[in-house]
């Protein structure tokens, strides 16, 4: 991945300077009594799943309802040149029944931009083994989303969702 320069960015909280990465997990779910939500995915080490600090992120808002899951995602900090997919991804591995919900390609500033209105039905899907939807960007080489499948792994230059999700589709 593209590495910037970390610029460390504060905030004052009840008499405390917090980074706002610390404060993430309030900057996701759904946006006050809305329809939408947003989530945030990260750039995280394989070894402990920690957040990279200053490293690609991206930012999901997707509508919590619907007939189809309707979302808008930007990325940050990614490689130039390559193609990437926005995908729900159900455990166990290797995660057969994925959805690809969108394609993109990173462009020269290390920028990617997704957006869909796909039929996914409820997320998360029956069968899979967690209680909320991950949803993750990966490269496209590394899926086949004709048969639903994940045959490569190469999580260092992926972003991994912060929280899990779900989604209720309203024709189910």
């Amino acid at each position: 991945m593209k590495k910037f320069g970390w610029i460390a960015l504060v905030v004052f909280v009840a008499g405390m300077l917090v980074c706002p990465m610390a404060m993430a997990k309030g900057q996701n779910g759904a946006a006050g009594k809305s329809n939408i939500g947003h989530l945030y995915l990260y750039e995280k080490n394989p070894t402990d799943w920690a957040i990279v600090a200053g490293g690609a992120w991206g930012k999901m808002k997707y509508n919590l309802s619907g007939a189809e899951f309707e979302f808008v995602f930007n990325g940050h900090g990614l490689q130039p040149g390559y193609y990437y997919n926005l995908i729900y991804y159900p455990d166990p591995w290797p995660g057969t029944g994925l959805i690809c919900l969108g394609q993109g390609l990173v462009n020269d500033y290390g920028d990617i931009h997704i957006m869909g209105s796909v039929d996914t039905g409820d997320l998360p899907a029956p069968g899979d083994d967690n209680d909320g939807a991950k949803i993750w960007l990966v490269l496209s080489g590394d899926l086949d989303c004709q048969n639903a499948f994940m045959g490569g792994w190469n999580p260092t230059e992926y972003l991994f969702e912060y929280d899990l999700i779900t989604f209720d589709d309203l024709n189910e």
